[in-house]
């Protein structure tokens, strides 16, 4: 008889279970199909609509295509002319005997910057002293023979060997001076040499190529020369310089050949002016720039090598675009800039933009705006504000 009892009671707990079961199926059964909608859904912001009074706190600017020139600015190293910089070379070989001008001494054409105890230069006085000796000998006895053929004192084929010797010796002698003249002797001591007077000092002499500072001295006393090789001094006009600035990305494109710039240096108030000169044909792979050569006058000197300015690079030709007030640009949440537009409904309505270039208080929006729109320029924060309500 209990048995009997636990069955029956096993049964009815199943039908209890089994109907909770089944109601659990109908409700999710009987529930209604969403499909693939998100349980929560991200409304867009909507337009802002501004009572007749609150639009009297802002004012609108019509969207029209400018013209412009851009002004690039960016950042430059100074650097020598080197059109109008050289390399002074050892012409001659032999230890330093004596420097005779600093660093930043202003030098000419032909003055001395060092002396050399150069067996070139002893070798090249001797020489051009023997074979100056020898042609005046040659052309005396060729002189001579001429007029002894005159009068049949000597045959032709003679008086011909000798007019061959001087010519022969007077070339060894210009050649000899030639010499001399490379090595850059003074031409007092050549006169010297030519008139028979004796040479003070057989010391080679490091001469100027040309007028200028001389702005890299590269030798010591005492260091032996190798001719030709041996770099000793630099000399630059830097009544001239150049000025490398960098340039990137697409402002390459706005820059030409010829355009002005000018130099800011932060010493005093003026600028100073030059011009494009050269655009590089690569990018350097440090940086990712291209290097725009700039030519500038440097009449006081003001320039110095590597020092640092900033460039403003005026563009030549002409750029079109949407040129807006900077004051209708706004940031959202996601710091990106963006507008508001004024709706044909009377809404005003956000828009993202492209920032171009920035002319002053007006900056060119490439992308986000159309010819015609109307943006609000004055009252955008409040806008903003009645939005975010």
């Amino acid at each position: 008889m209990k048995s009997t009892d636990n069955q029956l009671a096993r049964v009815r707990a199943l039908g209890s279970g089994a109907l909770i079961l089944a109601a659990t199926v109908c409700v999710v059964a009987c529930a209604p199909d969403r499909g693939s909608t998100p349980a929560v859904t991200s409304a867009a912001a909507a337009n802002v609509m501004l009572t007749t009074a609150q639009r009297q706190n802002i004012r609108l600017y019509t969207v029209v295509p400018s013209r412009f020139r851009k002004t690039l600015e960016t950042s430059g190293a100074v650097d020598f002319d080197n059109d109008q910089a050289t390399s002074v070379l050892a012409p001659f070989s032999g230890p330093v005997s004596r420097l005779l001008v600093s660093l930043g001494a202003t030098v000419h054409k032909g003055d001395p910057l060092a002396e050399v105890d150069s067996p070139d230069f002893a070798a090249a006085v001797d020489t051009y002293r023997k074979s100056l000796a020898t042609a005046r000998t040659d052309r005396r006895l060729a002189d001579l023979d001429k007029d002894l053929l005159q009068h049949e004192g000597v045959s032709q084929r003679e008086a011909e060997q000798a007019e061959t010797d001087a010519v022969n010796a007077e070339a060894d002698r210009d050649a000899a001076l030639q010499g001399l003249v490379a090595l850059n002797v003074a031409s007092e001591t050549i006169r010297n040499i030519q008139e028979g007077r004796p040479v003070p000092r057989a010391a080679g002499v490091i001469r100027s190529p040309i007028d200028g500072t001389v702005v890299e001295r590269q030798i010591t006393a005492g260091q032996l020369l190798e001719a030709g090789s041996t770099p000793c001094f630099t000399v630059a006009d830097l009544s001239r310089v150049w000025v490398m600035a960098r340039v990137f990305g697409a402002d390459v494109a706005s820059i030409h050949t010829g355009d002005a710039a000018d130099i800011v240096t932060g010493i005093g108030s003026g600028n100073l002016s030059g011009h494009v000169d050269n655009i590089s044909a690569l990018i350097d792979p440090d940086t990712r720039s291209v290097i725009v050569r700039v030519v500038v006058d440097n009449p006081h000197g003001l320039l110095k090598k590597q020092m640092y300015v900033r460039v403003l690079i005026r563009a030549g030709q002409e750029s079109g675009g949407l040129l807006v007030p900077v004051s209708s640009i706004l940031r959202d949440d996601e710091n990106l800039p963006f507008v508001y537009v004024a709706q044909r409904d009377g809404s005003f309505a956000r828009a993202r933009v492209t920032l171009g270039y920035r002319a002053g208080d007006q900056v060119d929006i490439p992308a986000g705006i159309h010819p015609g729109d109307q943006l609000v320029v004055d009252g955008g924060i409040f806008v903003q504000f009645m939005q975010n309500q």
